[in-house]
Protein backbone atom coordinates (compact mmCIF):
# COMPACT_ATOMS: atom_id res chain seq x y z
CA UNK A 1 0.00 0.00 0.00
CA UNK A 2 0.99 3.49 -0.66
CA UNK A 3 1.78 6.21 1.88
CA UNK A 4 0.59 9.89 1.69
CA UNK A 5 1.32 12.87 3.75
CA UNK A 6 -2.02 14.03 5.60
CA UNK A 7 -2.28 17.03 8.21
CA UNK A 8 1.67 16.51 8.53
CA UNK A 9 1.45 12.57 9.16
CA UNK A 10 2.67 9.82 6.26
CA UNK A 11 -0.42 7.69 6.27
CA UNK A 12 -1.10 4.55 4.45
CA UNK A 13 -3.86 4.40 1.89
CA UNK A 14 -6.08 1.35 1.52
CA UNK A 15 -8.20 -0.15 -0.62
CA UNK A 16 -11.76 -0.04 -1.48
CA UNK A 17 -14.44 -3.00 -1.11
CA UNK A 18 -14.62 -2.52 -4.98
CA UNK A 19 -11.07 -2.92 -5.65
CA UNK A 20 -11.05 -6.29 -3.34
CA UNK A 21 -14.21 -8.03 -5.13
CA UNK A 22 -12.60 -6.69 -8.45
CA UNK A 23 -9.44 -8.90 -7.36
CA UNK A 24 -11.07 -12.04 -5.74
CA UNK A 25 -13.65 -11.75 -9.29
CA UNK A 26 -9.97 -12.69 -11.44
CA UNK A 27 -8.19 -14.57 -9.48
CA UNK A 28 -11.17 -17.28 -9.27
CA UNK A 29 -12.09 -16.65 -12.88
CA UNK A 30 -8.00 -17.29 -13.63
CA UNK A 31 -7.98 -20.08 -11.22
CA UNK A 32 -11.29 -21.90 -13.42
CA UNK A 33 -8.37 -21.99 -15.92
CA UNK A 34 -5.33 -23.35 -14.33
CA UNK A 35 -4.25 -25.73 -11.42
CA UNK A 36 -2.30 -23.84 -9.94
CA UNK A 37 -2.56 -21.81 -6.79
CA UNK A 38 -0.99 -18.11 -6.41
CA UNK A 39 -0.40 -15.41 -4.02
CA UNK A 40 -1.48 -12.26 -5.51
CA UNK A 41 -3.74 -10.81 -8.05
CA UNK A 42 -2.90 -8.00 -9.94
CA UNK A 43 -5.80 -5.37 -11.15
CA UNK A 44 -5.99 -1.95 -12.75
CA UNK A 45 -8.04 0.17 -10.83
CA UNK A 46 -10.17 2.93 -13.04
CA UNK A 47 -6.90 5.25 -12.95
CA UNK A 48 -4.97 2.97 -14.93
CA UNK A 49 -3.33 2.14 -11.45
CA UNK A 50 -1.64 -1.62 -11.35
CA UNK A 51 -2.61 -2.85 -7.97
CA UNK A 52 -1.23 -6.35 -6.36
CA UNK A 53 -3.80 -7.60 -3.60
CA UNK A 54 -3.17 -10.69 -1.55
CA UNK A 55 -4.98 -13.57 -1.52
CA UNK A 56 -6.39 -14.85 1.61
CA UNK A 57 -8.44 -18.21 -0.42
CA UNK A 58 -9.04 -20.08 -3.84
CA UNK A 59 -10.54 -22.89 -4.21
CA UNK A 60 -12.22 -25.05 -7.14
CA UNK A 61 -15.67 -26.91 -6.77
CA UNK A 62 -17.36 -28.87 -9.20
CA UNK A 63 -18.91 -25.80 -11.56
CA UNK A 64 -17.13 -22.82 -10.28
CA UNK A 65 -14.20 -21.56 -8.24
CA UNK A 66 -13.92 -18.86 -5.25
CA UNK A 67 -11.60 -16.91 -3.58
CA UNK A 68 -11.47 -14.17 -1.21
CA UNK A 69 -9.01 -11.09 0.15
CA UNK A 70 -8.77 -8.99 3.13
CA UNK A 71 -10.23 -5.79 2.94
CA UNK A 72 -7.17 -3.34 4.22
CA UNK A 73 -8.25 0.43 4.65
CA UNK A 74 -4.83 1.35 5.83
CA UNK A 75 -4.79 3.97 8.45
CA UNK A 76 -8.13 5.10 7.15
CA UNK A 77 -10.91 4.42 9.88
CA UNK A 78 -13.16 2.37 7.88
CA UNK A 79 -15.67 -0.34 9.60
CA UNK A 80 -15.04 -2.63 6.81
CA UNK A 81 -11.51 -2.74 7.83
CA UNK A 82 -10.51 -6.44 7.96
CA UNK A 83 -13.75 -7.53 6.58
CA UNK A 84 -13.24 -11.11 4.02
CA UNK A 85 -14.89 -10.16 0.47
CA UNK A 86 -15.45 -13.58 -1.76
CA UNK A 87 -16.00 -14.03 -5.23
CA UNK A 88 -18.08 -16.93 -6.80
CA UNK A 89 -16.95 -17.31 -10.22
CA UNK A 90 -19.59 -19.88 -12.51
CA UNK A 91 -18.34 -20.28 -15.95
CA UNK A 92 -20.41 -21.36 -18.94
CA UNK A 93 -23.33 -18.08 -19.50
CA UNK A 94 -23.89 -16.47 -22.52
CA UNK A 95 -23.57 -12.94 -20.81
CA UNK A 96 -22.18 -11.81 -17.92
CA UNK A 97 -23.98 -11.66 -14.84
CA UNK A 98 -22.74 -9.85 -11.31
CA UNK A 99 -24.67 -10.42 -8.35
CA UNK A 100 -24.59 -10.39 -4.51
CA UNK A 101 -24.84 -13.11 -1.87
CA UNK A 102 -24.15 -13.44 1.74
CA UNK A 103 -23.08 -10.02 3.64
CA UNK A 104 -24.07 -8.23 0.77
CA UNK A 105 -26.55 -5.29 0.89
CA UNK A 106 -29.70 -5.38 -1.50
CA UNK A 107 -31.57 -1.74 -2.68
CA UNK A 108 -34.76 -1.50 -1.58
CA UNK A 109 -35.45 2.28 -2.74
CA UNK A 110 -34.60 4.12 -5.42
CA UNK A 111 -32.52 7.26 -5.83
CA UNK A 112 -29.67 5.64 -5.38
CA UNK A 113 -26.82 4.71 -7.96
CA UNK A 114 -27.96 1.30 -7.96
CA UNK A 115 -31.45 0.44 -9.09
CA UNK A 116 -33.60 -0.81 -6.38
CA UNK A 117 -34.37 -5.03 -6.19
CA UNK A 118 -30.16 -5.03 -6.96
CA UNK A 119 -27.61 -5.84 -5.16
CA UNK A 120 -25.13 -2.91 -3.54
CA UNK A 121 -22.36 -3.66 -6.21
CA UNK A 122 -21.85 0.28 -7.16
CA UNK A 123 -21.20 1.19 -11.13
CA UNK A 124 -17.57 1.67 -11.15
CA UNK A 125 -16.69 -1.55 -9.29
CA UNK A 126 -19.36 -3.37 -11.58
CA UNK A 127 -17.64 -1.93 -14.67
CA UNK A 128 -13.76 -3.21 -13.40
CA UNK A 129 -15.03 -6.71 -12.39
CA UNK A 130 -16.57 -7.11 -15.90
CA UNK A 131 -13.23 -5.22 -17.35
CA UNK A 132 -11.16 -8.27 -15.76
CA UNK A 133 -13.62 -11.14 -16.27
CA UNK A 134 -13.71 -9.33 -20.66
CA UNK A 135 -9.87 -9.65 -19.91
CA UNK A 136 -9.93 -13.41 -18.73
CA UNK A 137 -11.96 -14.31 -21.29
CA UNK A 138 -9.27 -13.06 -24.04
CA UNK A 139 -6.18 -14.38 -22.07
CA UNK A 140 -7.65 -17.97 -22.03
CA UNK A 141 -9.46 -17.97 -25.46
CA UNK A 142 -12.85 -18.35 -23.28
CA UNK A 143 -15.53 -17.43 -25.42
CA UNK A 144 -18.44 -17.22 -23.41
CA UNK A 145 -19.07 -15.29 -20.03
CA UNK A 146 -19.48 -15.47 -16.23
CA UNK A 147 -21.78 -15.40 -12.92
CA UNK A 148 -19.78 -13.68 -10.19
CA UNK A 149 -21.50 -13.93 -6.78
CA UNK A 150 -19.80 -11.04 -4.46
CA UNK A 151 -20.01 -11.78 -1.02
CA UNK A 152 -18.91 -10.71 2.65
CA UNK A 153 -18.50 -12.42 5.92
CA UNK A 154 -19.95 -10.77 8.56
CA UNK A 155 -21.52 -8.39 6.29
CA UNK A 156 -24.39 -8.26 8.17
CA UNK A 157 -23.20 -7.22 11.11
CA UNK A 158 -20.85 -4.50 9.34
CA UNK A 159 -23.85 -3.01 7.81
CA UNK A 160 -25.07 -2.01 11.47
CA UNK A 161 -22.43 0.17 11.51
CA UNK A 162 -23.08 1.85 8.46
CA UNK A 163 -25.79 4.19 6.57
CA UNK A 164 -26.99 1.78 4.50
CA UNK A 165 -30.26 0.69 6.52
CA UNK A 166 -30.99 4.58 6.26
CA UNK A 167 -30.58 4.92 2.42
CA UNK A 168 -32.67 1.71 1.78
CA UNK A 169 -29.91 -1.04 1.50
CA UNK A 170 -30.65 -4.37 3.23
CA UNK A 171 -29.08 -7.09 4.45
CA UNK A 172 -25.18 -6.00 4.30
CA UNK A 173 -22.87 -4.27 3.51
CA UNK A 174 -21.90 -2.02 -0.06
CA UNK A 175 -19.64 -2.45 -2.86
CA UNK A 176 -18.00 0.48 -3.23
CA UNK A 177 -15.35 2.82 -5.03
CA UNK A 178 -14.93 5.43 -7.51
CA UNK A 179 -10.67 5.05 -7.79
CA UNK A 180 -10.20 1.79 -6.15
CA UNK A 181 -8.04 3.60 -3.86
CA UNK A 182 -9.01 4.47 0.29
CA UNK A 183 -7.20 7.65 1.51
CA UNK A 184 -7.23 8.07 5.03
CA UNK A 185 -10.02 10.38 6.24
CA UNK A 186 -11.04 10.80 2.92
CA UNK A 187 -13.40 13.81 2.48
CA UNK A 188 -14.77 13.12 -0.47
CA UNK A 189 -15.93 9.96 0.78
CA UNK A 190 -18.05 11.46 3.30
CA UNK A 191 -19.30 14.01 1.17
CA UNK A 192 -20.69 11.42 -1.19
CA UNK A 193 -22.45 9.87 1.06
CA UNK A 194 -24.32 13.03 2.29
CA UNK A 195 -25.09 13.52 -1.43
CA UNK A 196 -26.08 9.26 -1.53
CA UNK A 197 -28.82 10.16 1.16
CA UNK A 198 -29.89 13.60 -0.34
CA UNK A 199 -30.59 11.45 -3.71
CA UNK A 200 -32.28 8.65 -2.13
CA UNK A 201 -34.41 11.28 0.30
CA UNK A 202 -35.70 13.04 -2.58
CA UNK A 203 -36.11 9.84 -5.09
CA UNK A 204 -38.53 9.15 -2.64
CA UNK A 205 -40.30 12.32 -3.02
CA UNK A 206 -39.39 14.66 0.18
CA UNK A 207 -39.17 18.12 -0.94
CA UNK A 208 -38.13 19.29 2.45
CA UNK A 209 -34.67 18.57 3.47
CA UNK A 210 -33.91 18.52 7.53
CA UNK A 211 -29.87 18.81 7.88
CA UNK A 212 -27.55 18.47 11.02
CA UNK A 213 -24.12 18.50 11.78
CA UNK A 214 -23.88 16.29 14.25
CA UNK A 215 -25.73 14.39 17.48
CA UNK A 216 -26.43 17.06 19.79
CA UNK A 217 -29.94 18.18 20.41
CA UNK A 218 -31.82 15.35 18.67
CA UNK A 219 -33.47 14.71 21.97
CA UNK A 220 -34.22 18.60 22.33
CA UNK A 221 -35.74 18.94 19.20
CA UNK A 222 -37.75 15.93 19.16
CA UNK A 223 -39.07 17.05 23.16
CA UNK A 224 -39.03 20.93 22.14
CA UNK A 225 -40.57 20.62 18.87
CA UNK A 226 -41.66 17.27 17.83
CA UNK A 227 -38.84 16.94 15.25
CA UNK A 228 -36.65 14.07 15.09
CA UNK A 229 -33.31 15.52 13.50
CA UNK A 230 -32.58 11.20 13.49
CA UNK A 231 -34.60 11.71 10.32
CA UNK A 232 -32.66 14.24 8.64
CA UNK A 233 -29.11 13.85 7.27
CA UNK A 234 -26.05 14.45 8.99
CA UNK A 235 -23.77 16.59 7.67
CA UNK A 236 -20.92 16.65 9.82
CA UNK A 237 -18.67 19.83 8.88
CA UNK A 238 -19.37 20.29 5.56
CA UNK A 239 -22.41 22.68 5.28
CA UNK A 240 -21.13 24.72 2.04
CA UNK A 241 -20.95 21.41 0.28
CA UNK A 242 -24.32 20.16 1.17
CA UNK A 243 -25.99 23.67 0.59
CA UNK A 244 -23.71 23.49 -3.17
CA UNK A 245 -25.36 20.10 -3.85
CA UNK A 246 -28.65 20.97 -2.39
CA UNK A 247 -28.66 23.61 -4.75
CA UNK A 248 -28.61 21.40 -7.70
CA UNK A 249 -31.30 18.71 -6.71
CA UNK A 250 -33.54 21.94 -5.70
CA UNK A 251 -35.67 20.85 -2.69
CA UNK A 252 -38.43 23.29 -1.69
CA UNK A 253 -36.87 23.98 1.57
CA UNK A 254 -34.16 23.33 3.61
CA UNK A 255 -34.33 23.47 7.63
CA UNK A 256 -30.71 23.22 9.63
CA UNK A 257 -31.01 22.45 13.22
CA UNK A 258 -27.39 22.62 15.22
CA UNK A 259 -25.23 23.81 17.90
CA UNK A 260 -23.81 27.11 18.11
CA UNK A 261 -20.32 26.17 18.04
CA UNK A 262 -20.72 24.81 14.08
CA UNK A 263 -23.10 27.02 12.71
CA UNK A 264 -21.98 30.01 14.31
CA UNK A 265 -18.96 29.88 12.45
CA UNK A 266 -20.87 30.25 9.29
CA UNK A 267 -21.73 33.59 10.51
CA UNK A 268 -18.17 34.19 9.35
CA UNK A 269 -18.97 32.66 6.20
CA UNK A 270 -16.94 29.20 7.35
CA UNK A 271 -18.63 26.66 5.25
CA UNK A 272 -16.24 24.00 6.06
CA UNK A 273 -17.07 23.82 10.13
CA UNK A 274 -14.04 21.74 10.97
CA UNK A 275 -11.37 23.33 13.32
CA UNK A 276 -8.71 22.25 11.02
CA UNK A 277 -9.96 24.89 8.93
CA UNK A 278 -11.02 28.09 10.47
CA UNK A 279 -12.49 28.88 13.79
CA UNK A 280 -14.27 31.92 14.02
CA UNK A 281 -16.07 32.23 16.70
CA UNK A 282 -14.75 33.93 19.95
CA UNK A 283 -13.81 36.80 17.21
CA UNK A 284 -17.68 36.91 16.15
CA UNK A 285 -18.88 36.85 19.61
CA UNK A 286 -16.66 39.25 20.32
CA UNK A 287 -17.03 41.77 17.68
CA UNK A 288 -20.79 41.77 17.75
CA UNK A 289 -20.79 42.15 21.18
CA UNK A 290 -18.49 44.88 20.89
CA UNK A 291 -20.52 46.82 18.18
CA UNK A 292 -23.59 46.17 20.99
CA UNK A 293 -21.96 48.20 23.58
CA UNK A 294 -19.53 45.54 25.17
CA UNK A 295 -16.71 47.21 27.63
CA UNK A 296 -13.35 45.56 26.96
CA UNK A 297 -13.66 43.41 30.11
CA UNK A 298 -16.67 41.73 28.51
CA UNK A 299 -14.68 41.45 25.34
CA UNK A 300 -11.73 39.97 26.74
CA UNK A 301 -14.43 37.18 28.55
CA UNK A 302 -15.63 36.17 24.87
CA UNK A 303 -12.07 35.64 24.12
CA UNK A 304 -10.77 33.74 27.10
CA UNK A 305 -14.49 31.49 26.85
CA UNK A 306 -13.13 27.98 26.56
CA UNK A 307 -16.71 27.05 24.55
CA UNK A 308 -19.45 28.78 23.00
CA UNK A 309 -21.69 27.63 25.57
CA UNK A 310 -19.82 29.65 28.06
CA UNK A 311 -19.77 32.34 25.51
CA UNK A 312 -23.46 32.61 26.04
CA UNK A 313 -23.23 32.55 29.72
CA UNK A 314 -21.54 35.80 29.60
CA UNK A 315 -23.33 37.58 26.63
CA UNK A 316 -26.68 36.50 29.04
CA UNK A 317 -24.38 38.02 32.25
CA UNK A 318 -24.31 41.60 30.54
CA UNK A 319 -27.61 41.88 29.16
CA UNK A 320 -25.81 41.70 25.68
CA UNK A 321 -27.96 38.19 24.83
CA UNK A 322 -30.53 38.98 22.47
CA UNK A 323 -29.03 41.61 20.64
CA UNK A 324 -25.55 39.64 19.82
CA UNK A 325 -27.48 36.77 18.83
CA UNK A 326 -30.04 38.65 16.58
CA UNK A 327 -26.80 39.85 14.52
CA UNK A 328 -25.82 36.25 14.58
CA UNK A 329 -28.45 34.62 13.21
CA UNK A 330 -28.80 37.06 10.57
CA UNK A 331 -25.62 36.56 9.35
CA UNK A 332 -25.78 32.72 9.35
CA UNK A 333 -29.32 33.68 7.00
CA UNK A 334 -27.07 35.82 4.93
CA UNK A 335 -24.35 33.92 4.00
CA UNK A 336 -26.42 30.66 3.37
CA UNK A 337 -29.18 32.54 1.26
CA UNK A 338 -25.99 33.95 -0.30
CA UNK A 339 -24.61 30.31 -0.54
CA UNK A 340 -27.74 29.07 -1.93
CA UNK A 341 -28.51 32.00 -4.36
CA UNK A 342 -31.60 32.88 -3.05
CA UNK A 343 -33.22 30.13 -5.01
CA UNK A 344 -34.20 27.81 -2.07
CA UNK A 345 -36.24 28.69 1.16
CA UNK A 346 -33.82 28.20 4.10
CA UNK A 347 -34.49 28.50 7.95
CA UNK A 348 -31.60 27.64 10.70
CA UNK A 349 -32.34 26.82 14.68
CA UNK A 350 -29.28 26.92 16.61
CA UNK A 351 -29.01 25.59 20.04
CA UNK A 352 -26.62 25.32 23.08
CA UNK A 353 -26.39 23.00 25.95
CA UNK A 354 -25.39 25.10 29.15
CA UNK A 355 -28.49 27.23 29.07
CA UNK A 356 -30.40 25.23 26.36
CA UNK A 357 -30.68 28.50 24.08
CA UNK A 358 -32.82 28.28 21.18
CA UNK A 359 -31.99 30.85 18.61
CA UNK A 360 -34.19 31.22 15.05
CA UNK A 361 -34.12 32.46 12.03
CA UNK A 362 -37.10 34.61 10.82
CA UNK A 363 -38.90 32.20 9.74
CA UNK A 364 -38.02 29.53 11.13
CA UNK A 365 -40.65 28.06 13.54
CA UNK A 366 -43.33 28.53 10.58
CA UNK A 367 -41.23 25.56 8.81
CA UNK A 368 -41.39 23.07 11.80
CA UNK A 369 -45.26 21.59 10.40
CA UNK A 370 -43.15 20.56 7.45
CA UNK A 371 -40.52 18.57 8.94
CA UNK A 372 -42.52 16.77 12.20
CA UNK A 373 -43.37 13.67 9.28
CA UNK A 374 -40.66 13.65 7.28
Amino acid sequence: MEKIIKNGSKLKTGYTTGTCAQAAAKAAAVYLFTDKKFDYVEVNILSGKLLKIKIKSLEKYDDYAECSVIKESGDDPDVTNGIEIKAAVYKGYDKLIIDGGKGIGRVTKSGLKVPAGQAAINPVPRKMIAYEMEKVCLDYGYDKSFKVIISAEKGLETAKKTFNERLGIIGGISILGTTGIVEPMSEKALIDTICLEIDSQMEQGRKNILLTPGNYGRNAALEKFGIDIEKGIKISNYIGDTLDYLLYKQPERILIIGHAGKLSKTAGGIMNTHSNYADCRHEIFAAYAALCGAEKQVIEEIFNAVSTDEIDYILMRYNLHEKVWDIVINKIMENIKRRLQNKIQCEVMVFTNKENTWKYSSKALDFIKYFKDI
